[in-house]
């Protein structure tokens, strides 16, 4: 059985630009190394929310492994809104 992961946070309006060059590049480390392609959305009415969904990973082990490398190698979370942090749910369909 597959699962999905959508993981969301907070980044101020000054990191913006720089935050989405490095999640895309997160992204796409975990692309080539696992074959899920990462999806970046940012809610309609508060541009500052954003999220990460993951699609069908049916290998939750090397995913969750391939995300946490990337993302420890990235800066991403210095780019958050002060006292925010990356929160992760995982659904999987009925």
């Amino acid at each position: 059985m597959t699962v999905n992961y959508y993981i969301y946070y907070k980044v101020p309006p000054e990191h913006v630009e720089r935050a989405r060059v490095a999640v895309l590049s997160m992204q796409e480390r975990v692309r080539s190394g696992t074959g899920i392609s990462g999806r970046l959305l940012r809610r309609r009415d508060d541009p500052v929310t954003w999220m990460e969904i993951y699609e069908n990973v049916a290998d939750t082990v090397q995913f969750e492994a391939a995300l946490s490398a990337a993302v420890a190698s990235s800066d991403i979370a210095q780019m958050l809104t002060p006292g925010s942090s990356r929160k992760q749910e995982i659904f999987q369909a009925l």
